[in-house]
């Protein structure tokens, strides 16, 4: 139950209101955003509000218990407050969100009424809708190590032990050719093999898309140029002359450690562990479960 103080109270008991929702947005690099479904900007706690975005609100969704609470907001895409382009980039992914009841007349009078993080983002051609999850979401996610096959390590990192910084590990290129935003050719790049950077990171380092990245689903080495297809398509087009900077992949399976990058030693899964097809298997005349290594000596 929300406490509110007197005069709120009061205005809220009236038959007139002046109220109005209030999003105020932290992304993970710090920049403080604010939303709001009034006809006019809103100022409070040295945020403002913006009435531009044209944000709205869906019927939140509570409950008793660890549910999750949520709702949805949508709004307008504008070029002075929220872009395709930084939604594209996930500069808003995982932000945190606190919506606020407010009197526009007096902002002083005002209550939070959720804290979250925003969740699945849907875009269109003028608009989006963003999903906002409540508190509760982050008791459902998976905190610490599990037993597993693959390394649960990010390639380069300090468990893993690899520099990618290493000319052996990263590579400068050169887009020779674009189909589209997501998959173009590149020179440069003719020392490495190829699948080399499947699974990598790409930085574009020049071009409509300089200073962001975006993991690699696909590299082929072409007769004369790499081939490239992203995950995602970037937000800007991709255009000839464009550079950037990719790093190793690396698809988590303890083969491609002590193959690709001999580095069995810092593998960090579990390749032994015994599976489900050991749970519902049987001994057999060549093998006999005794508790004995599966693996020999």
């Amino acid at each position: 139950m929300k406490t509110l103080d007197s005069g709120f109270a009061a205005h809220i008991d009236q038959v007139v209101t002046t109220l109005c929702w209030c999003w105020k947005l932290t992304r993970k690099d710090g920049t403080v955003r604010g939303f709001t479904d009034h006809d006019g900007d809103v100022a409070f706690a040295g945020v403002t509000y913006y009435a531009a975005s044209g944000f709205t609100a869906s019927q939140i969704q509570s409950g008793l218990g660890l549910s999750v609470d949520n709702l949805d907001v949508t709004g307008a895409l504008s070029s002075d407050y929220l872009t395709d382009d930084d939604l594209t980039a996930g500069v808003y992914d995982g932000a945190d969100i606190e919506v606020w009841r407010v009197n526009w007349a007096n902002t002083a009078q005002r209550v939070l009424m959720r804290k979250g993080s925003i969740g699945e983002v849907k875009r269109g051609k003028v608009a989006f809708q963003a999903e906002v999850r409540g508190m509760a979401q982050k008791l459902t996610a998976a905190v610490g190590r599990a037993y597993a096959y693959d390394c649960d390590a990010d390639v380069g990192d300090s468990r893993c032990g690899i520099n990618c910084a290493a000319a052996a590990y990263k590579g400068n290129g050169t887009v020779s050719s674009a189909i589209d935003a997501r998959r173009f050719s590149a020179s440069g790049l003719t020392a490495f093999a190829d699948t080399w950077f499947t699974g990598g990171k790409l930085t574009w380092v020049t071009g409509a898309n300089a200073g962001l990245a975006m993991e690699v689903k696909r590299y082929g080495k072409g007769a004369s140029a790499g081939v490239f297809e992203l995950w995602q398509p970037m937000p800007k087009a991709v255009s000839a002359g464009d550079t950037f900077t990719v790093t190793v992949g690396c698809d988590k399976t303890f083969a491609t450690c002590k193959l690709k990058f001999n580095n069995a030693s810092n593998f960090q899964g579990f390749p032994y562990i015994p599976g489900n097809d050991t749970t519902i298997s049987y001994p057999t005349s060549t093998q006999a479960l005794d508790g004995g290594s599966r693996y020999g000596n």
